[in-house]
């Protein structure tokens, strides 16, 4: 009996153009698309692929708890743990019915994505693929007009939600920095970025790649930062 595959697609960070063709091809040519999205919202990865889904048959994967509940709560890993083994069945009833089934991903579907958490509970249990695509913090430091690292640097990726001792330290030790998940965390974030004397280094990176893209010198970032917003911070290693 024919068993399909279920693949894991980047889309990159927003902008149809920057998928690569093996994404574009799947999404066009598959049957069942999946996706995550926040309950009565259409998702941000779904609003990429407008356009391009034909009569695709669609499977929304409604979180059940985002911001509602602490990430440390027992009961937030109770939910997520459910809800992604509920999206699981979904996925492999199609595949082992004989038809390929895409995820939607936003950026790389294995840097910091829902997908991984699906990945880890499909592999060996049906075929499984991922694709690749461009992350939000490479089309973030593009958006400023600087390289991001030269040479011997060392690039960090901290995510906001870390302690602010951690992030502290995290500034001071690296080179090049990236700070994603800023949101709530913006007060946190420029108290640990003064403490570790790189604010005049930084910048913020407000949806980037996307329609409403900004770049800023972090000092001139507000006190509310919309959830697709990277803070970077330039390598300034060996060069010729």
């Amino acid at each position: 009996m024919k068993v399909g595959c279920i693949y894991g697609v980047g889309l990159g960070p927003g902008a149809q153009d920057l998928m690569s063709v093996r994404a574009d091809r799947l999404i066009r040519q598959t049957r069942h698309i999946a996706y995550f999205r926040k309950k009565g919202r259409t998702g941000h990865a779904r609003g990429i692929v407008e356009g391009m889904l034909g009569d695709a048959v669609e499977l929304p994967m409604e979180y059940p708890v985002t911001t509602e509940i602490p990430f440390n709560d027992p009961r937030y890993k109770a939910l997520l743990s459910g809800f992604y083994e509920d999206s699981v069945r979904q996925l492999c009833e199609i595949v082992e019915g004989g038809e390929d089934a895409v995820v939607l991903c936003e950026g790389d579907p294995f840097f910091y994505g829902s997908f991984m958490h699906l990945y880890t509970r499909l592999k060996g249990r049906v075929p499984v693929k991922v694709v690749p695509g461009i992350t939000g913090m490479s089309a973030a430091w593009t958006a400023t007009g600087q390289p991001v690292t030269w040479g011997d640097d060392v690039m960090t990726v901290a995510m906001g939600t870390l302690p602010e001792d951690n992030l502290i330290q995290k500034m001071a030790d690296t080179d090049a920095l990236v700070v994603m998940k800023i949101g709530r965390n913006l007060g946190k974030i420029r108290r640990a970025l003064e403490e570790a004397g790189r604010t005049d280094e930084a910048w913020l990176i407000e949806y980037a790649a996307m329609d409403k893209e900004r770049v800023m010198p972090f000092r001139e970032a507000g006190d509310v930062a919309p959830y697709f917003s990277i803070l970077l911070i330039h390598g300034n290693g060996r060069r010729p």
